[in-house]
């Protein structure tokens, strides 16, 4: 891969978000352009080499990569991918590499969190704060409780190494079984995704979307789970059917959901999960720290330096499975 003299660099943001910080730093490497949507992109395409994508919801690129007639590498500045896995990207020679590392400790930290608000009761303290009522209650030990990580990658044994040290038994779930992880009591293979839901008591989804894990999360799945157990899901939103959990928190069939990410995103203002008390809901921010956007920026330099000197890249994309290994 030759890489010219001046790279010209495309920053492909969403509508109207702000230029991501450490921008100048990149301007002295490269010449920089700006895109936001369909249109724009395709008028800064052309003689583009790298883009670089904050958005990672963007349909633009898609429609508008036939004006791509330089590219050789694209960066996600998240770790899901799959809006940059449409097929023409696929098949093209354009490398993918994704921010890999940058959200993986904020994550394993919000599950932990999420995992002792249940044992805790947390939810319905608050509740019980705001009505000044005094209750006392007996609360669950965390400790001893088996949590099962589907998607036991680089985000995954994040989460299998903090709930370990606070004495839960981590489990994972991989597309190969490992029996020997330091992260894990063990590995499973996806074959023993619906085994394995029957032992767990919390059920965390840190797993890319991909057409095998879109929808995975059905019926099928919550009838599978102890009455007892809670999901959390800080993975892609469309991996579970929204009305089938909504359902199986109704039916008593799971006893709890953290969610971070939904089908839909905005979650509507009248949408029934706002209002169930064995739910807890944040805004898809489970991995956002106080200088994130920055040290996205910083990443993508590292890697962007990489690439300028030697060709090389670290956090490439699998574009056939739309994730990248896991360290």
């Amino acid at each position: 891969m030759t890489q010219p003299s001046t790279p010209v660099v495309t920053v492909l943001t969403a509508p109207g978000e702000p230029e991501p910080p450490g921008m100048d730093a990149l301007r002295s490497r490269a010449e920089v352009r700006f895109a936001c949507d369909e249109q724009t992109l395709r008028d800064t395409l052309p003689g583009t080499d790298v883009m670089m994508v904050t958005d990672f919801r963007t349909e633009a690129l898609e429609a508008a990569w036939e004006s791509a007639d330089k590219l050789q590498w694209i960066h996600a500045t998240s770790a899901g991918v799959d809006a940059l896995m449409f097929p023409a990207l696929i098949h093209s020679d354009v490398v993918v590499t994704n921010a890999r590392g940058i959200f993986d400790r904020t994550i394993a930290e919000y599950v932990l969190c999420t995992i002792l608000m249940f044992a805790k009761d947390f939810p319905g303290s608050i509740r019980l704060q705001m009505k000044h009522q005094w209750k006392h209650r007996d609360t669950e030990r965390a400790e001893g409780k088996q949590v099962l990580v589907v998607g036991a990658g680089s985000i995954g044994r994040q989460i299998g190494r903090l709930v370990s040290a606070a004495g839960l038994n981590a489990h994972g779930i991989a597309r190969t079984p490992r029996h020997d992880d330091p992260d894990f009591v063990a590995v499973h293979g996806n074959d023993d995704l619906f085994e394995q839901l029957g032992h767990a008591d919390f059920v965390v989804i840190a797993a890319p979307l991909t057409p095998q894990t879109e929808g995975l999360f059905d019926e099928k799945a919550f009838k599978a789970m102890k009455p007892s157990a809670r999901l959390i899901n800080i993975g892609r939103g469309p991996i579970v059917k929204t009305d089938d959990l909504i359902a199986a928190l109704r039916d008593g069939e799971i006893a709890g959901a953290g969610l971070d990410v939904f089908e839909e995103e905005p979650l509507p203002e009248n949408h029934p999960l706002w209002d169930m008390e064995n739910v807890t809901m944040t805004a898809h921010m489970a991995g956002d720290f106080i200088g994130w956007k920055r040290a996205l920026t910083d990443q993508f330099l590292e890697n962007f330096d990489h690439w300028h000197a030697s060709g090389e890249l670290f956090n490439l994309v699998d574009k056939e499975l739309g994730y990248a290994g896991s360290k």
